[in-house]
C-alpha cells in the first residue's frame, strides 16, 4: 500500500493522531530491542543452520 493510499484510507486526522501517539511512546529499552531482532532474525525460534555445499555433503 502506498503512502497516497493510506492517506486516502485513514486521512489526515487519523494520520496525525497515529504520529502523535508514536512520538509520545518512550524509547525501547536494550534487552527489548535485542528480543525484537532474536524474533526478526530467527523466527519461531529457529536456530541457523550452516549451508553445506553439495560437494562437501556428498
Amino acid at each position: 500500500m502506498t503512502p497516497a493510499e493510506r492517506r486516502a484510507l485513514l486521512g489526515d486526522d487519523v494520520i496525525a493522531h497515529i504520529h502523535n501517539v508514536v512520538d509520545e511512546a518512550p524509547e525501547p529499552t536494550p534487552d527489548v530491542i535485542e528480543t525484537l531482532r532474536r524474533i526478526f532474525t530467527q523466527p519461531l525460534g529457529a536456530v541457523p543452520v550452516e549451508a553445506t555445499p553439495a560437494a562437501d555433503a556428498a
